[in-house]
């Protein structure tokens, strides 16, 4: 059966294995305090407009703190704050080159999933890529 044109895209159904209540437990239990704690610590540092688009930037390179305050128009003490967060969460590292610290994220995983997140995104809003050149 074919769907309109105009009606919403239907998500593809996920075929799940039958459900228990004894397998809500094992399901409660990947959400412990420290596991709801760490997401949510994450969840805040990127959910900064700076501090989101700091992370994407970064998910291609490493960069300098005043590159970056340049690029995303902040100034520098902004940009020093918001790194801090990050690396209070541990999503970005600094490492010393000569009198600057040179920033990258610290785990080649984070990189991939800012990537699946920015697919999700762009699935559940693909209005936000509209942009000519986009590079996502």
């Amino acid at each position: 059966m074919s769907q309109s044109p105009l009606a919403p895209a239907r998500a593809p159904t996920i075929a799940a294995e039958p459900w228990s209540p004894a397998q809500a437990s094992d399901h409660v239990a990947c959400a412990s305090p420290q596991h709801t704690s760490a997401l949510a610590q994450v969840g805040h540092a990127i959910s900064d407009p700076t501090r989101a688009a700091i992370v994407l930037a970064l998910r291609k390179g490493s960069h300098f703190p005043a590159d970056l305050a340049a690029e995303l128009s902040v100034s520098r003490q902004s940009m020093s704050n918001h790194l801090a967060c990050l690396r209070g969460c541990g999503l970005v590292t600094a490492r010393r080159e000569g009198r600057q610290a040179l920033y990258s994220l610290s785990d080649a995983s984070i990189a991939k999933a800012l990537d699946a997140m920015l697919g999700m995104t762009l699935a559940l809003d693909p209005t936000c890529c509209s942009t000519e050149g986009c590079t996502c």
